[in-house]
């Protein structure tokens, strides 16, 4: 596979993943409500309101902070307010359990003296089982034969819709991830057939960096919750031919579960293979599995997200 971290990208920034770095920097405060607190900073992005996936990683983190000796295996979300961008958001942590092989932990995040967000994640110490994997989806294109986000905004004739300067930069190198549709991307317009499934390649920019308070393990599990969010929604605009930049099209993360499987090495191209589940009233559900490169099925992800279109 190519290493090239860019992919052409023509952006008017350097893409870097320190935006992941920066999102999972959380600073230990005074508890209000429970037993453990910290506060942690939303990041930059084009809408009106800050990326779901800032809340499931902050809170994932937090969570792995309160525990010792056991391995982040679940999180069960709800997103309960919009949350302001490039804001404080306080997460405080619930000791609900600890045991001698499993612990749980419930994370409410407070932004604006309300509740905004909330999550149980549960830990497990791990012992000797039998082991089971899916397969990863066959025929999938090497990430090298693929554009980039920034690759295929630059030479798309597509027209443009909702999407402004600060939204494209932000698709093309704001993320902190290199992204690579298979069939192609739901930005403009839906690239490839109508269908309910897609795989994306993810692959951070630059090699990540450290975080306080997490080790390098913990680090890739919180990244794996951070960057779930941006396409988990996208199979099911795939399926109802609706693209983000379409006029009128409205969405928003409304629950979302991930399990973890097994470790993966976050700074190598991973496959996020994802289908549409259901849609209806509003509302659409998706699945989505990360493998390897190799084929290793290391998380799975299902999220329901608010879906509107006029």
């Amino acid at each position: 596979m190519s290493d090239s971290r860019t992919g052409g990208a023509d952006v008017r920034s350097v893409p870097t993943s320190a935006i992941l770095t920066a999102a999972l920097a959380l600073t230990p405060a005074e508890p209000e409500h429970f037993d453990l607190a910290f506060t942690a900073t939303t990041q930059p992005c084009p809408w009106p309101k800050a990326y779901g996936g800032d809340m499931v990683a902050q809170a994932a983190a937090a969570a792995m902070r309160s525990v010792e000796g056991k391995t982040l295996h679940s999180t069960h979300s709800y997103f309960l307010r919009p949350v302001d961008i490039g804001a404080e958001v306080r997460y405080e942590v619930e000791l609900l359990r600890d045991g001698r092989g499993y612990a749980t932990r419930q994370v409410r995040g407070f932004q604006n003296g309300k509740p905004v967000y909330t999550c149980l994640a549960n830990f497990a110490a791990g012992e000797p089982g039998a082991t089971f994997a899916a397969e990863p989806p066959a025929g999938v294109p090497d990430p090298a034969e693929l554009p980039g986000s920034a690759a295929y905004l630059r030479d798309t004739t597509a027209p443009r819709g909702t999407m402004t300067p600060q939204s494209e930069e932000y698709w093309s190198g704001g993320r902190g991830f290199d992204m690579r549709h298979v069939p192609g991307p739901v930005y403009l317009t839906v690239e490839g057939e109508r269908v309910p499934q897609q795989a994306v390649w993810v692959r951070p920019f630059d090699a990540l960096r450290p975080v306080d308070g997490l080790t390098g393990e913990q680090r890739d599990l919180a990244a794996l919750a951070y960057v779930c969010d941006y396409t988990i929604l996208e199979p099911v605009l795939r399926v109802l031919d609706l693209s983000w930049a379409q006029p009128g099209v409205v969405t928003a993360s409304l629950d979302h579960s991930m399990w973890f499987h097994r470790p993966g090495p976050m700074d190598e191209w991973l496959l996020y293979a994802q289908e549409a589940v259901a849609a209806d009233s509003g509302r659409g559900l998706a699945v989505g599995r990360f493998f390897t490169a190799s084929g290793t099925h290391v998380a799975t992800v299902a999220q329901e997200g608010l879906i509107r279109s006029s």
